[in-house]
C-alpha cells in the first residue's frame, strides 16, 4: 500500500442481527462464569424473525434458566417495542447446546493423558491469532474502525436515552479516512444506516445524525465542506433487526477486532470461554502491540503467533512493526517473548479472564476499550517500561 490513500472500516450496531447473537452468546458465557469459573462454553447463536436458536458445547456447574439470560440480553439491546416482530418477551427459543468433547477437554485440561505431550493446560484449538496497534488515536488504534465505532456508539446512547423515539436498534457506520505520508488527514465520507419509525422523514434522520452524532463524535479538524454524509441511502430503514435479516455469532469478525487495517486469523469471540485461544490469545496479541507502540519501539505493529491444539507453547511468534520500529523487530520479538508468556494458562492469568467480564467486549470493538482497564485488561500499557528495559539488555 502506497502512503496516499482511502481506508474505509465498519462497526454495526447493538441490535444488527449478528451482533444481537453475539450479544447472547457471551450472555449465556457470562452467566456460566459468574457461578463457576471453571466453566467450558463454546456457544453459538442464530436468530430469524420470532427465533433464537442456541446450540454449541457447555460443560459447567453453573444453574440458570437459558431462556431468561437470552430475553434479558435482547430486552437489554431494545427488542421491546410493540410492533417488532423479534420481542424479548415473545421470541420462540429452542436450546441445543451439549457437554464439550471429552477428547478436546483432554487436550485443554492441565492434566496429563495417553497421547498428550505434556500435562499442562493446552491450546483448545489449532490456530493462528494476530494482535494490531498503531498510533493514529488515542486508543492506539486504526482510526477509521475507532471513528465507525464512535458513531454507532453514540447512535445507541442517544436512542436508549430516548432523545430521538423514532431510532429503532439495528444500525451500520462506516468510516472513509484519507491518508497522506501515512497518517490520517480527512474523512471522506461517513455512512450511517440505521433502523426507524414510520412516519420520521429521511431530512429529518439525516439532519439529526449528522448534527447531533457524526459532527459531535469526530475529529472537527478531520471533517470539513468535502466530506460526503450518506444516511439511509436506501431512503427507508423502518424493517430490520432479525426480523429484516438472519443473525449468526461470530460473523462480524472484522468489526470485533481492526476494521481490516490489521490481519485476522479468522477465529471469533463471542460465545467462546478463555480456554479457546481463538478469543484469549487474540487479546493477548493486542495486549502486546499495543504495548510495543505504547513503550514507543514502533508507530505500528502486528504480532502473530500460532497454536497446536493440546500442546502449551505457540509454534511460532512473529513481531511486524512495517518498517517503523526504533529497533529491530529480532531485538522486538526477543524482548516480547522474554516479557510476555503465550501460554494459554498464562494468558488467562495475566488478563484475568476467568471473569464474567465478557458481555462488556461484545459491542462496538473488543478493542480500544479504555475507559475500563480493570476490566479489559489487555487495553493496559503496563509492559511497556519492561518492554523498553528488554531491548536494551
Amino acid at each position: 500500500m502506497s502512503n496516499n490513500y482511502i481506508f474505509s472500516s465498519e462497526s454495526v450496531g447493538e441490535g444488527h442481527p449478528d451482533k444481537v447473537c453475539d450479544t447472547i452468546s457471551d450472555a449465556i458465557l457470562d452467566a456460566c462464569l459468574a457461578q463457576d469459573k471453571k466453566s467450558r462454553v463454546a456457544c453459538e447463536t442464530f436468530v430469524k424473525s420470532n427465533v433464537v436458536v442456541i446450540g454449541g458445547e457447555i460443560t459447567t456447574k453453573a444453574k440458570f434458566d437459558y431462556n431468561e439470560v437470552v430475553r434479558e440480553a435482547i430486552r437489554s439491546i431494545g427488542y421491546v417495542n410493540d410492533d417488532d416482530v423479534f420481542h424479548a418477551d415473545h421470541v420462540f427459543i429452542n436450546n441445543y447446546l451439549t457437554t464439550q468433547s471429552t477428547d478436546i477437554a483432554q487436550g485443554v485440561d492441565a492434566k496429563a493423558a495417553k497421547g498428550k505431550a505434556t500435562d499442562e493446560q493446552g491450546a483448545g484449538d489449532q490456530g493462528l491469532m494476530f494482535g494490531y496497534a498503531c498510533d493514529e488515536t488515542d486508543e492506539l488504534m486504526p482510526a477509521p474502525v475507532m471513528y465507525a465505532h464512535r458513531v454507532g456508539r453514540e447512535l445507541t446512547r442517544i436512542r436508549k436515552s430516548g432523545k430521538a423515539k423514532w431510532l429503532r436498534p439495528d444500525a451500520k457506520s462506516q468510516c472513509s479516512v484519507r491518508y497522506e505520508n501515512g497518517k490520517p488527514v480527512e474523512v471522506t465520507s461517513v455512512v450511517v444506516s440505521t433502523q426507524h419509525t414510520d412516519g420520521v422523514t429521511h431530512k429529518q434522520i439525516h439532519d439529526f445524525i449528522v448534527k447531533n452524532v457524526i459532527q459531535k463524535v469526530l475529529p472537527k479538524k478531520l471533517l470539513n465542506k468535502n466530506t460526503q454524509y450518506l444516511i439511509n441511502p436506501t431512503g427507508r430503514f423502518v424493517v430490520g433487526g432479525p426480523q429484516g435479516d438472519a443473525g449468526l455469532t461470530g460473523r462480524k469478525i472484522i468489526v470485533d477486532t481492526y476494521g481490516g487495517m490489521g490481519r485476522h486469523g479468522g477465529g471469533a469471540f463471542s460465545g467462546k470461554d478463555p480456554s479457546k485461544v481463538d478469543r484469549s490469545a487474540a487479546y493477548m496479541g493486542r495486549y502486546v502491540a499495543k504495548n510495543v507502540v505504547a513503550a514507543g519501539l514502533a508507530t505500528k505493529c502486528e504480532v502473530q503467533f500460532a497454536y497446536a491444539i493440546g500442546y502449551p507453547d505457540p509454534v511460532s511468534v512473529t513481531v511486524d512493526t512495517f518498517g517503523t520500529g526504533t529497533v529491530s523487530e529480532a531485538k522486538i520479538t526477543e524482548a516480547v517473548e522474554k516479557v510476555f508468556s503465550f501460554k494459554p494458562a498464562d494468558i488467562v492469568k495475566q488478563l484475568k479472564l476467568l471473569r464474567p467480564i465478557f458481555s462488556a467486549t461484545t459491542n462496538y470493538g473488543h478493542f480500544g476499550k479504555v475507559d475500563d482497564t480493570k476490566t479489559i485488561t489487555w487495553e493496559r500499557t503496563d509492559k511497556a517500561a519492561a518492554l523498553k528495559r528488554a531491548v536494551k539488555s
